[in-house]
């Protein structure tokens, strides 16, 4: 498994701790050894216009994936519309690449209430899941994509010994996060 970091961000950034992570998170969910991702660490006007060029919105913003082939993802991940895989052998497949903007991340890190690593990791692991084909535009989607982000960092952070990572909430947009350690509560207990 080749996970690659490149810091062109300007910022002192845990460039390994974002390798084993990524390997953490392929590995927590199969996906085959020989797949590649790549981590780009950009400054806030590199991310600004990356933003504005994909997505078309103003501003920078803190992750994007960029997929590259699907042929890694998980079974019921699939797109039956992709073009088949370049490769002889299908698990080298490069899955694409995750910018994230270590600014952002200090000061959405501050809101969440753990460190700007911390926050780093989640965009990681955030933007792994997108590369594989979760996403968050549905309401049920959401809930898959970050209950699975959740248990991946709680598993991480216990099995490194790192401090807890509060993750967003399914159904608050990423606004509300959850108490280091704790799980999401029951929809009917949030809101309390």
């Amino acid at each position: 498994m080749s996970i690659e970091v490149n810091n062109e961000s300007g910022v002192a950034v845990d460039e390994p701790a974002l390798v084993q992570l990524g390997r953490f998170v392929l590995d927590g969910l199969r996906i085959d050894p020989l797949a590649e991702v790549s981590v780009l660490l950009v400054d806030v006007d590199t991310m600004a216009a990356l933003h504005k060029q994909w997505m078309d919105l103003p501003g920078p913003t803190d992750v994007m994936a960029f997929p590259m082939d699907a042929a890694d993802g998980p079974a019921e991940r699939f797109d039956p519309s992709a073009p088949p895989g370049t490769d002889e052998n299908p698990g080298a497949a490069i899955l694409g690449d995750v910018v994230l903007c270590p600014t952002v991340a200090a000061d959405q890190a501050a809101s969440a209430g753990h460190s700007t690593e911390g926050e780093l990791q989640l965009l990681c692991a955030h933007g792994i899941l997108h590369l594989l084909g979760y996403d968050h535009g549905e309401p049920d989607e959401e809930r898959e994509m970050f209950e699975l982000q959740a248990r991946l960092l709680r598993d991480w952070t216990k099995a490194t010994k790192r401090d807890p990572i509060r993750t967003p909430r399914p159904g608050t947009g990423g606004e509300l996060r959850d108490s280091p350690g704790r799980r999401t509560p029951p929809k009917s207990a949030e809101g309390a």
